[in-house]
C-alpha cells in the first residue's frame, strides 16, 4: 500500500519538461524510468516519509522501478539520525544504486557525528566491485576529511584506485582537485609524482584549474604538470 501511495504521490509531482532535461544528465538510465519530480519537491518529500510510520516497506522494496524512487529512498537515509541503522540502510541500498545522481545526493546527515566509525565503513565500500560504492565511498572521503580529520592516508588510497569506469575516475579526480583546494601542499606531492593514471591526472588537473579556490599561482604551476597524450 505504502509503495503505491508513494509512487502515485510521484506523479502527482511530476513535471514532464525536467524529466526530459534530467534524463539527458544520465545517460546510464532509459528515458523510461524517470518520473520528472524536481529535486526540492522529493526532498522535501523524503523528510515527511522519515518519520513515517512503516517506511520501511518502501526502503525495502529493492530494486526500484524508478530512477525517481531511487532519489527519493537517498534522501530518506539522508535524514535518518541513528548512525548504525543509517550505514545498515546505506549497505543495503548502495548495491542497488545505477547512476552518479543518486550515488552523489546521498549525504546522510549523521555521519558528520561518527567520523572514526565512519572511515572504517568507507575502505569497506572502497573494496566494492561495484561503481557506485566505490564513487560513494570517496565522495564520502571528499566530504568529511579533506578538513580537520584530514590525513595523507585517504590520499594515499583513493591514489592507488585503478579503475576502467568513468564515474569511477571522474570522482577520482574530482577528489584530488577539492584536496588542491584545501590540502594544497600534501595533494600537490601526487600530481608532481604522477600517482594517479593519466586520464584522472589530467582531468584533476582541469578541475582544479577550473576551481576558484586554487590561486593562479598554482593554477599555472599545475598547468605544467599536465601529462601529454
Amino acid at each position: 500500500m505504502m509503495i503505491e501511495e508513494i509512487r502515485t504521490r510521484l506523479y502527482e509531482l511530476q513535471d514532464i519538461k525536467y524529466r526530459d532535461f534530467q534524463s539527458g544528465l544520465i545517460p546510464t538510465a532509459e528515458k523510461e524510468m524517470f518520473i520528472g519530480v524536481r529535486t526540492p519537491a522529493l526532498r522535501k518529500y523524503a523528510k515527511e516519509l522519515a518519520k513515517t510510520e512503516g517506511i520501511d516497506e518502501f526502503l525495502n522494496d529493492l530494486p526500484h522501478k524508478y530512477f525517481d524512487e531511487n532519489q527519493l529512498h537517498a534522501f530518506i537515509i539522508s535524514e535518518i539520525k541513528d548512525y548504525v541503522e543509517c550505514v545498515k540502510q546505506v549497505d543495503r541500498f548502495l548495491p542497488f544504486v545505477d547512476n552518479w545522481a543518486t550515488c552523489d545526493q546521498m549525504s546522510p546527515g549523521i555521519f558528520k557525528k561518527h567520523k572514526d566509525e565512519l572511515s572504517k565503513e568507507i575502505y569497506k565500500w572502497l573494496e566494492s566491485d561495484k561503481t557506485y560504492t566505490i564513487r560513494f565511498a570517496i565522495g564520502m572521503l571528499m566530504q568529511h576529511y579533506l578538513d580537520g580529520e584530514f590525513d595523507t592516508k585517504y590520499l594515499e588510497r583513493v591514489s592507488s584506485i585503478r579503475s576502467e569506469e568513468y564515474y569511477v575516475n571522474m570522482m577520482i579526480a574530482w577528489y584530488f582537485a577539492t584536496a588542491l583546494a584545501k590540502q594544497y601542499e600534501s595533494t600537490i606531492l601526487y600530481i608532481q609524482d604522477r600517482r594517479l593514471d593519466v586520464w584522472t591526472h589530467n582531468k584533476t588537473i582541469q578541475k582544479a584549474i577550473e576551481s576558484y579556490r586554487i590561486t593562479d599561482e598554482a593554477k599555472e604551476y599545475l598547468r605544467g604538470l599536465k601529462i601529454k597524450t
